[in-house]
């Protein structure tokens, strides 16, 4: 099915237009296909972003400054969502011992414990593989970062 079916919509003012419509219809299609993976787990699209930059940087601490640098969604509240990490123990926070200004941020072992599960649970390629090559998905990845001009 095609943009135009799904949205049932042909007035588009040209194929760039109808590209950003198409790819922030994906970009729903995406997150509703993820969303029950997080729920299973009680969390969100952006803590299991700030969960997968932690663990990236492990057994080095972040800041919060470095989480909101590497972060998907630039929008997010990275302080706000490391508040509901460190209340459900998936992260830990502490005083930086050479900056007593800033905060270290480190994943906690029950947060290395959950995304190892999801790991093997949920493949991103199983959402995509049914409907594009990986020689394919490679080429859209392209395509996006010369979009962004990358």
């Amino acid at each position: 099915m095609g943009i135009e079916e799904d949205i049932k919509s042909t007035n588009f003012e040209d194929n760039y237009h109808k590209a950003v419509i198409n790819l922030s219809y994906t970009y729903g299609w995406i997150t509703n296909l993820s969303r029950p993976k997080f729920e299973q787990y009680n969390l969100t699209q952006q803590q299991f972003n700030i969960l997968r930059i932690l663990r990236g940087q492990y057994p080095k601490p972040a800041t919060v400054n470095l989480l909101k640098e590497r972060m998907i969604d630039k929008m997010s509240d990275a302080s706000r969502i490391v508040d509901r990490l460190v209340q459900k123990g998936l992260v830990s926070r502490c005083t930086n011992s050479k900056d007593r200004r800033a905060v270290d941020i480190r994943i906690s072992d029950e947060g290395l414990e959950i995304l190892s599960k999801m790991d093997k649970e949920f493949k991103t390629k199983d959402m995509l593989q049914d409907n594009l090559t990986e020689e394919e998905a490679g080429q859209l990845s392209e395509l996006l970062d010369k979009m962004r001009g990358a």
